[in-house]
């Protein structure tokens, strides 16, 4: 692949994250999900988002491993 097309691809990615930060409130569940941790104190907050990690990492593994496969093709 030539700097071109992978400088564009990583643009379409950075593109495609920056939409999904900027519209992650409208989605519903993301970060709600009954594997995510929060814990409260005084003036302190501590957010584990265990199972929000979880279904991210096997959506982008999906659609990077289609990727993979489409480009081979």
């Amino acid at each position: 692949m030539d700097l071109g097309r992978t400088l564009m691809l990583v643009g379409a990615v950075i593109l495609i994250a920056g939409l999904a930060i900027s519209m992650s409130d409208r989605i519903p569940l993301i970060g709600r999900l009954p594997g995510d941790f929060t814990i409260r104190g005084d003036g302190w907050t501590v957010y584990a988002p265990l199972a929000t990690s979880v279904v991210l990492s096997l959506a982008l593994t999906l659609a990077l491993s289609a990727g993979a496969w489409l480009s081979r093709r």
